[in-house]
């Protein structure tokens, strides 16, 4: 069974033979270079999932490779194979977005987990660039940004889910972008030139929901003059999205568990029963396990919705993301009001980084839309933004990092990073010595916090 394509480039034939030999049992195709520039001319005629590379070679250095891989297909992992003299370089690879390095003599064993490792991650990135790609175009993303290892879980599931019809329930906060990713799973499913169709559950009372819901005949209650066609009709073949779903009365419950079950519905004041082929996707902020023990919402219908579940994190606990939703949105309302803006001050960005969240990506967008209403230059400075946010950062001028104690943790952690780099001018081995943290641990705080090396 072809496990995928390895391209291994290095200008020592033993070493070249050993790695191939060992790959192709272990059932990968194999594909060998003996210089940088051979190993391009491959990797760019051929599809290669994963590239194996020499530091120091004829034709240019692993870097060089790596910088080539990432201009023609950035999801392929690159993992460097070096001496000892070559660690500095190889460390550089890393922060260039090589996948990981490996010491000569390299063990085997320690390198067939480093590919198995990469090679999954690359099947993740696969799958979540697939439902981003389907929904582009379509609708604004700004929940299916995902640097954060929460979100790509997150988006992991959801583009999983969008191969099949099952019921999916969508876990979140309030403006955490649970529209967004039902939005997603639909436009990446089988279901996607059907129709869309989102309804508040928790915004319409009881009577006007089941109509909005079911339809309703004429005359079936004051005000209904005319035939009505609920959303399970118009959604028929497609996808009904029902939001705060925890908000339903216990005989919608029962009514919403009956067209799960059996694709059946009656419209309000009809006898007729009707049928519908919808995939509902569900979504409430609210806990549902409490609920079913609470006896507010009926179990069987908990689990029917609950088939596969995408919880979707707070703001607060994807921060690796803030920096890149920001400039999303700053691209996004940009655009919409024609304006040219390069892009934040240092100063806004650190305000946009420790600031806590409480309306989630929600809050970040209202921010930066009101950000570029607001400003008059070419870069977004912290007068731009809300006066909620330039509070916190009044408390920050004056020495005493604003927000709950696990933000001020972040926020004093995040400045000895800065400080620890600006020391080692970047180089990471250098300021993971310095903080008293592997180097490893060094590069997942860089990402949580949205720095990079010089």
């Amino acid at each position: 069974m072809n496990q995928g394509h390895i391209l291994i480039i290095d200008d020592e034939e033993p070493q070249r033979t050993v790695l191939a030999g060992f790959f192709r049992k272990k059932g990968f195709e194999i594909a060998t270079a003996e210089s940088a520039d051979e190993g391009v001319a491959i990797f760019e005629s051929q599809s290669i999932d994963l590239v194996l590379t020499d530091y120091r070679m004829p034709g240019g250095t692993g870097l060089d490779v790596l910088h080539a891989v990432k201009r023609v297909n950035p999801s392929v992992p690159l993992i460097l194979i070096t001496a000892y003299g070559n660690i500095e370089g190889a460390v550089e690879a890393m922060r260039d977005g090589a996948f990981d390095y490996i010491s000569k003599p390299v063990k085997l064993d320690m390198l067939s987990e480093i590919v198995e490792k990469a090679l999954e991650q690359r099947q993740v990135y696969l799958e979540n660039q697939a439902i981003v790609d389907s929904a582009e175009g379509t609708f604004h993303l700004e929940g299916l940004v995902a640097e954060s290892s929460v979100m790509q879980t997150a988006l992991n599931v959801s583009a999983r889910a969008a191969q099949s019809d099952a019921t999916v329930l969508v876990l979140g906060e309030t403006g955490t972008g649970k529209e967004v990713i039902a939005r997603a799973i639909h436009k990446a499913s089988l279901r996607s030139n059907k129709a869309f169709w989102a309804v508040n559950c928790g915004a319409l009372a009881e009577s006007l929901l089941e109509s909005e819901l079911f339809g309703h005949e004429k005359g079936a209650f004051t005000d209904a003059n005319t035939r009505r066609i609920g959303r399970f009709e118009e959604a028929d073949g497609g996808t009904l999205f029902l939001d705060e779903v925890g908000d339903l009365s216990m005989g919608l419950q029962v009514k919403l568990l009956r067209v799960l079950q059996e694709g059946e519905f009656q419209r309000v004041g009809s006898n007729q029963t009707l049928k519908t082929d919808v995939r509902v996707i569900a979504a409430t902020l609210r806990d549902l396990d409490r609920m079913v023990r609470e006896g507010s919402f009926r179990e069987d219908l908990f689990y029917r919705l609950n088939v596969i579940t995408v919880r979707i994190p707070p703001l607060r606990s994807r921060r690796e993301d803030i920096s890149a939703l920001a400039e999303t949105f700053l691209k996004y309302y940009g655009q919409k009001n024609k304006k040219e803006i390069k892009g934040f001050s240092r100063e806004t960005m650190d305000v946009l980084l420790r600031h806590s969240y409480p309306g989630n990506v929600r809050e970040l967008e209202n921010a930066i839309e009101r950000a570029v209403v607001m400003a008059r230059g070419d870069v977004l400075g912290i007068n731009d933004l809300p006066d909620v946010m330039m509070g916190g950062e009044k408390k920050e001028q004056r020495g005493v990092p604003a927000g709950s104690l696990p933000d001020r943790l972040e926020a004093i952690e995040r400045d000895a990073i800065i400080e620890a780099m600006e020391k080692s001018k970047g180089v990471q081995s250098q300021a993971a010595r310095l903080l008293g943290i592997n180097e490893r641990n060094l590069r997942y705080k860089l990402k949580k916090y949205g720095l990079k090396g010089k």
